[in-house]
C-alpha cells in the first residue's frame, strides 16, 4: 500500500505560530500549547509533531513569543518580532532595572517570582520618548501588555507620576511646562476621586 502524502505542508514552526497568533494576549503554559499543538498537528498531518518545544523556544529567541515566568509564554501582536528595546543600551536597560530594584513598577514582583521583566518606554516612542533612563520603567510582561492594551487607572496613574517627573527635569522647555500642568490637573483628579489612593505622588 502506498503511503499518503501529508496534505498539510506548512512547518512545524510555522504551525505553532499560527496557534500563538490565534490566541493574542493569553498565557499559555508550556504543557498546554505542547498538548494542543501534537493533538492538532497529528489531527491536520496524520503526522507525530517531532519538537514544538523547539519551536516554542525558537519563536521566543526571536521575540515573536514573550516568556511571562517560567513555561509561560503570550503572544503580544503590537510587539512581536520587533526589538522592543532598541532605543535603550545594554547600559541603560541595566541602569532602569537596578534603580527599580529588579521589580515590575505596577505589581512590585521581580526575578525571584521567575517573572520575565522588560525595560519599558514611560512617554511612547510613538511621541517622541527617548530611550533614556530618566523614560524607562521596568514592567513584567503581563502589565507591559496591559499598558499597551488596555487602559487601566493604576497603570495610567503610575505613568502621569513617572511622566511628571520627567518633564519637571526640563523646566527650559516650554512644551513640557504646559505638560506639567496638564498632568497635575489630571493627578489631582485622581485624588479629588480618591482612586488609587494608595500610589501617593507629591505636588
Amino acid at each position: 500500500m502506498v503511503k499518503k502524502e501529508p496534505k498539510q505542508r506548512i512547518s512545524q514552526k510555522e504551525f505553532v505560530k499560527a496557534y500563538f497568533t490565534a490566541r493574542p494576549g493569553e498565557e499559555i503554559t508550556h504543557k498546554e500549547s505542547k498538548r494542543d499543538l501534537e493533538e492538532a498537528w497529528f489531527k491536520a498531518t496524520g503526522l507525530r509533531m517531532e519538537d514544538s518545544d523547539r519551536a516554542i523556544r525558537m519563536l521566543y529567541g526571536e521575540g515573536f513569543l514573550q516568556k511571562v515566568r517560567k513555561g509561560v509564554y503570550l503572544y503580544d501582536p503590537d510587539s512581536a518580532g520587533k526589538e522592543e528595546f532598541d532605543e535603550f543600551t545594554a547600559k541603560e536597560r541595566e541602569a532602569v532595572l537596578k534603580r527599580d530594584g529588579y521589580k515590575c513598577v505596577t505589581c512590585g514582583l521581580g526575578r525571584e517570582s521567575g517573572l520575565e521583566l522588560h525595560v519599558d518606554h514611560i512617554k511612547p516612542r510613538s511621541l517622541g520618548g527617548q530611550g533614556t533612563v530618566e523614560n524607562g520603567q521596568t514592567l513584567c510582561s503581563r502589565h507591559n501588555f496591559i499598558k499597551k492594551n488596555f487602559s487601566q487607572t493604576e497603570t495610567g496613574k503610575k505613568g502621569f507620576i513617572r511622566l511628571l517627573e520627567l518633564v519637571q527635569t526640563q523646566k527650559d522647555d516650554p512644551e513640557s511646562k504646559k505638560l506639567e500642568i496638564f498632568l497635575v490637573e489630571v493627578l489631582e483628579i485622581y485624588e479629588k476621586h480618591g482612586v488609587n489612593g494608595h500610589i501617593r505622588w507629591k505636588n
